[in-house]
């Protein structure tokens, strides 16, 4: 399985990182969602994707609506990892067709039970 972790902070990047990879996941990385979607429009071929909401350039509530408005990416699974933490979020993010909404800062389990939910694992 191959992961896209997308996130403006390297930390969160780099923390996430280690966890997928303990899992056995393949993973890239991008550090807005510009990048992310050029990655993905490119051919990139990604399973999941681990989107921070508030990012430069393009937030991950844009890049979830792009993802899901192209058919070519529409069985790519999307968990949102975010602080953001209000149940409109929440909703919003759900209705524009995240499969999962994580919040920061988790744990591994945290991560680990979300990853089962959307049969990742």
């Amino acid at each position: 399985m191959r992961a896209l972790i997308v996130d403006d902070s390297k930390m969160v990047r780099m923390i996430l990182s280690k966890l997928l990879r303990e899992l056995q996941f393949e993973v890239l990385e991008a550090g807005d969602g510009q990048e992310a979607i050029e990655r993905l429009y490119h051919g990139e071929q990604v399973d999941l994707m681990l989107v921070d909401w508030n990012m430069p350039i393009m937030d991950g509530f844009e890049l979830l609506c792009a993802v899901r408005a192209n058919v070519l990416l529409s069985d790519i699974k999307i968990m949102m990892v975010t602080t953001e933490s209000s149940m409109e979020q929440v909703q919003k993010a759900l209705a524009a067709g995240a499969n999962e909404y994580l919040m920061k800062p988790f744990t591994k389990d945290q991560l680990h039970e979300k990853l089962i939910i959307m049969g990742m694992l």
